[in-house]
């Protein structure tokens, strides 16, 4: 690989950002208007500028309040609550994959700075709050020695672990603050280049089975489909054997799995391909049928052909699921979870969804948690603004958002791997 110098680098950049304009809307629903595929040498790239948070804090609806339950963290991605309260919280930093263009070490550079510079944990650590008052006084590290480790569940005494590398469990006993030993490896990820590297878990109602949401292994197959053989897809694993297959496919990146309270329904957000234009294609929040296929490579939102991949497969295409709810495009939508009754308000009946935020728009969009409202189990209408203020109109952006987890004491908990910052949306007294 030919290296290029930092000079080259932020010239070509200034060059290519300068190309390509942004005419369309943003959209959100269940029928988004898409625009034509615009291509280019390279899209718009505008990079967050890190800053401290300081005395500031996120943005949050009247009758809520936000407070930070631990920092200096190493790179938090996802959360789960515990039965007794505690939160583990995933730190890592993965990914391995090779530079293919000299557009990509443009990309990789620019984006890095818009990136927390730390190494992650590669470890879990548990924050409690013994006394109930919203201060977690312990912050300890439950587990280390992992390898990006990523989505998480629990199932009775098992903690289920989505390394980047392979589906592990830890026994858990109610209270412990420290792993009794090294986990046990239920199966092996796939992880050969990983250039999608976050491995999303869910666990179905029952137990019996785990849901491991596994990226592509490029953007637009340019690494060809070999690289692309168990990528793409969402497995179901026998949380007892190890014994998997694939559950869905077509998914470009399932950046987070969640199952609908008293339905037992798989519900995903995914990352949609990029290259094509600053509103296209839709990030999304869509239900996850058994053996369904979800497009990628060959069609995005539904069967809108993307005329890049060679060959095509007009087959595949017609039996494409167009997704439910478009999130917008580049939103880089990273977590979600089910509401609760006790989160109150308008805010009882939907998701949460945590977006990162762009890199390759023009006016940026993400860098917040937004709900989107349900009415009779399906989305009802547009997102709504949760949990904002992590980006300013200069760019000045302090945080970004990762997993959300809702604690059904009535409690959001939102990983924040910017500012490496866990935070907890409450109802305010009298709210």
């Amino acid at each position: 690989m030919r290296r290029y110098s930092l000079i080259t680098i932020v010239t070509l950049s200034a060059l290519l950002a300068a190309c390509g304009g942004e005419t369309e809307p943003l959209q959100y629903g269940a029928a988004p208007q898409l625009p034509e595929p615009e291509r280019g040498l390279m899209p718009d790239m505008v990079i967050a500028k890190p800053a401290a948070w300081g005395d500031k804090v996120p943005t949050v609806p009247g009758g809520y309040t936000i407070s930070a339950i631990a920092t200096n963290l190493k790179i938090p991605r996802q959360t789960l609550v515990l039965p007794n309260g505690d939160i583990l919280v995933a730190e890592g930093r993965g990914g391995s994959a090779p530079d293919l263009k000299p557009k990509d070490v443009i990309a990789g550079y620019i984006k890095a700075q818009g990136n927390s510079p730390g190494p992650g944990g590669n470890r879990l650590t548990l924050l409690r709050d013994a006394d109930g008052d919203g201060t977690y006084e312990l912050q300890t590290v439950f587990a280390d020695n992992l390898n990006a480790p990523y989505g998480m569940a629990l199932v009775d005494n098992n903690l289920y672990v989505a390394n980047q590398d392979a589906l592990v469990r830890f026994d858990y006993q109610e209270g412990q603050t420290e792993a009794g030993g090294p986990p046990e490896t239920v199966t092996p990820l796939p992880s050969a280049i990983n250039h999608h590297w976050t491995k999303a878990l869910a666990a179905s109602e029952d137990g019996n089975y785990l849901y491991v949401g596994i990226g592509s292994n490029s953007n637009i197959t340019e690494r060809g489909m070999t690289a692309e053989v168990d990528r793409a897809v969402i497995w179901r694993v026998n949380a007892k054997t190890g014994e998997h297959k694939q559950y869905a496919t077509g998914v470009r990146n399932p950046t987070a799995l969640t199952i609908q309270p008293n339905t037992g329904q798989l519900w995903a957000v995914v990352n949609e391909r990029d290259e094509i234009g600053p509103n296209l294609v839709p990030d999304y929040l869509t239900t996850i049928r058994e053996g369904g296929f979800y497009g990628w490579p060959y069609s995005y939102w539904g069967q809108n052909v993307d005329d890049r991949v060679r060959p095509q497969n007009p087959e595949k295409v017609a039996t494409a699921i167009t997704p439910d709810y478009s999130l917008g495009a580049h939103v880089a939508a990273l977590g979600v979870d089910f509401s609760e009754e006790a989160m109150g308000g308008d805010f009882t009946d939907g998701v949460f969804v945590g977006e990162h935020g762009s890199w390759n728009r023009k006016d940026p969009v993400g860098y917040k948690v937004v709900f989107v409202p349900f009415t009779d189990g399906r989305p009802s209408g547009p997102p709504v603004d949760f949990v904002a203020g992590f980006r300013d109109e200069d760019g000045t952006t302090r945080g970004r958002p990762v997993g959300v987890t809702v604690d059904p004491r009535g409690a959001l908990i939102v990983a924040d791997d910017l500012s490496n910052t866990i935070w907890r949306v409450t109802r305010a007294q009298g709210g």
